[in-house]
């Protein structure tokens, strides 16, 4: 993924860390993600704003203009006429710190923008996931989330990160307002573009046909080939995750034509 556009990675980001998480890679997957990569290629306009995410992660938030407390510079805002939600400085930091594998700052104009057109698009299903009733986030749900987020570090490593960007603890109100707010989000990225997604078992079979044999071939030779039966579950998950990829891509060209994002301070 080193060499993946930044706007192809955005998308993946979200679909990755949103819509498929937890699942580790499977065989066939990677074929997948390159098909992905190429409807978007075909799909795709000029656009400010990429799951890979969908979803993912590490970043699907929201802080609305008049509620954030402003600690930092606005770098953008972004409105759909009937609200408006801003992304501060501070914002771009944190989404680069809570990042698997991510460095420690100071980071870079490049890591900035980067981190900056990944929020414009969490903003934007942000908005959308406000239009509709929402139960509300309980506290497990959010402990739930703040363990996932910090597989792989120490409490103190990840509290540590959590300081570097201006949070006290895992326990900040501010901490655990983003996480609320991203579990909501998360929620209505899965209904809306999760819960229609079909898949066949001809689907199923051409895939496995098509795709998974000659890419296992080519990747073992001489190994015993799974049967369909075997990788039918797998297929069919890479497939709608595909799908879900697509259907993102989309509503994220159109969802830009309605709403307004506007660069207050370059980064």
């Amino acid at each position: 993924m080193a060499n993946t556009p930044p706007k192809l990675n955005r998308v993946l980001n979200i679909v990755s860390s949103v819509l498929t998480r937890g699942n580790r890679l499977t065989i066939g997957q990677n074929d997948v993600k390159i098909r992905l990569k190429m409807i978007i290629r075909s799909r795709r306009r000029t656009w400010i704003g990429s799951l890979g995410v969908l979803f993912l992660v590490l970043g699907l938030t929201s802080t609305t203009v008049f509620s954030q407390k402003l600690v930092d510079k606005t770098v953008a805002t972004v409105s759909d006429g009937f609200r408006a939600e801003l992304i501060t400085l501070s914002d771009l930091r944190w989404q680069i710190a809570l990042q698997p594998n991510s460095r420690r700052g100071p980071y870079s104009s490049e890591e900035l923008n980067a981190a900056l057109q990944t929020l414009i698009d969490q903003r934007i299903f942000s908005l959308e996931a406000k239009r509709l009733p929402r139960n509300p986030v309980t506290k497990k749900e959010i402990d739930d989330e703040i363990a996932r987020v910090m597989v792989g570090l120490t409490a103190a490593e990840f509290e540590s990160r959590l300081r570097d960007v201006g949070f006290t603890s895992v326990s900040d109100l501010e901490f655990q307002r983003i996480i609320e707010d991203r579990i909501a989000t998360e929620k209505y990225v899965t209904f809306r573009f999760r819960s229609f997604i079909v898949v066949t078992a001809k689907d199923v079979e051409t895939h496995y046909r098509d795709v998974f044999v000659p890419e296992f071939r080519r990747r073992y030779p001489g190994l015993l080939m799974p049967t369909l039966e075997e990788k039918r579950a797998d297929i069919r998950n890479d497939l709608i995750e595909l799908r879900v990829a697509a259907d993102i891509q989309t509503f994220l060209d159109n969802a830009k034509q309605r709403v307004s994002v506007v660069i207050i301070s370059p980064v």
